[in-house]
């Protein structure tokens, strides 16, 4: 069970398969483990775990992208395994990651959601994101995605 114990760090490459088991606990199309390594050593900055008594019990997976405009984040994943939630552990991971972004110069951070996932939505509104649209047959199963951002200045 997590705690407010649990610690947040940065992910490292013997992570990715505690990672990977929350992942497929987590998702109808889970990432695999190719697609967990290939974003931790492009994103080695923005990818974090949180642990409880050594055991990962959550992870969040993100990036720096800029436009040429402006620099914003990108949430690209985030889940906790199911026996933690609604304990504070992805708002941690999340508001460690938005530091993360703050840090690197964005300007703000954007995520997708799964149409049908309403529970995501509200705990992303309770964090401060706003919908911004929807992107029509986004995921592997045609469902929609709500594009959600939340903007650190104006």
């Amino acid at each position: 069970m997590a705690t407010p114990e649990s610690t947040i760090h940065k992910a490292e490459p013997a992570d990715i398969p505690e990672i990977a088991d929350i992942e497929r606990k987590a998702f109808p199309d889970p990432w695999n483990e190719e697609t967990l390594v290939e974003a931790l050593a492009t994103y080695p900055g923005e990818f974090f775990v949180a642990r409880n008594n050594g055991r990962i019990v959550g992870f969040v997976a993100g990036g720096l992208e800029d436009t040429g405009e402006e620099v914003y984040g990108h949430i690209m994943n985030l889940a906790v395994a199911p026996e933690c939630r609604g304990r504070g552990v992805g708002a941690r991971l999340v508001r460690r990651l938005e530091q993360q972004f703050a840090l690197g110069g964005a300007a703000g951070v954007q995520l997708e959601v799964r149409v049908g996932n309403t529970g995501a939505q509200r705990f992303y509104h309770r964090m401060g994101y706003q919908e911004v649209f929807v992107v029509a047959c986004y995921y592997a199963n045609d469902e929609d995605a709500v594009v959600m951002m939340k903007w650190f200045r104006f």
